[in-house]
Formats: C-alpha cells, structure tokens, sequence
C-alpha cells in the first residue's frame, strides 16, 4: 500500500514539475523536489521498492532543472 502511495506522489510531483520546464517557472522545483524525496522515503518504509525508485528519479530531474537553471529559473 505504502509502495502504490509513493508512486502516486511520484506521479502527481511529475505532473506538476511540467510546468517547471518553461523559463522563468524552474523555481518552482524547489517546492516539488522536496516533495519527491518525501515520495521517496514513504517508498522506503515498503517492503518494494518500484514507488521509491521512480520518485528518486522524478527528484533527479527537478534537481537538473535547477542546476541547469542556476537555482532561479
């Protein structure tokens, strides 16, 4: 159960991180990364690991997006 939580947390902090990839909006990864990882450690308590792992890569793409952005945009 905790494993298809992650995953939905996973899934909702992608669709929101979608808007994060127009210019001038990257700033609001510093809100969803935060969020994925918090995905990420309800997949940890699970006894699979598919939810933790797609919201470990879902963080991996916010955090790019900021550093590639400058931390801004």
């Amino acid at each position: 159960m905790l494993n298809i939580l992650s995953g939905f947390i996973g899934l909702v902090t992608l669709v929101l991180m979608i808007p994060a990839f127009i210019p001038l909006l990257g700033a609001l990864n510093w809100l969803l990364v935060p969020m994925a990882l918090f995905g990420a450690v309800i997949g940890m308590v699970s006894s699979r690991n598919g939810g933790r792992n797609f919201c470990l890569i879902v963080a991996a793409f916010g955090a790019l997006r900021l550093f590639l952005g400058g931390g801004i945009f």
